[in-house]
């Protein structure tokens, strides 16, 4: 996943506390029953700045005893990106009612939704 921000809407730190919060990130190259390096826990920095923020805020969250286990994120330099193939993009918005989607992905957007509702934009129903 890579995500395109203007900074004046939203931090990079504020990216960071949603990257922690909603993942788990002491699976080694899985999530859920996902597995493969390609489901790694990874934060790709631009800059020093960003590389010194993920860095805290790992050694932070490792410190606080939140997790039970070591937290596995690789922090790594950014070289490219390779975007998923087309049948994976959009897959939940276009693939909502599947199982997988039902059952995986589902609970992660509703707590994501909970965790972060003030921080949510408002849309009309």
């Amino acid at each position: 996943l890579q995500i395109i921000y203007d900074p004046s809407v939203v931090s990079f730190d504020e990216l960071l506390e949603v990257f922690w919060e909603s993942h788990d990130p002491t699976s080694l190259n899985r999530q859920g029953n996902d597995v493969g390096t390609q489901y790694r826990s990874a934060i790709f920095y631009h800059d020093a700045e960003q590389k010194e923020k993920a860095e805290h805020y790992k050694t932070e969250l490792d410190k606080s005893g939140a997790y039970n286990k070591p937290i596995v994120t690789e922090i790594t330099a950014f070289t490219k990106f390779y975007p998923a193939e087309n049948y994976h993009q959009n897959y939940y918005n276009t693939h909502g009612s599947a199982p997988y989607c039902a059952f995986v992905i589902r609970p992660k957007v509703e707590k994501f939704e909970k965790v972060f509702k003030d921080k949510l934009k408002k849309t009309a129903k």
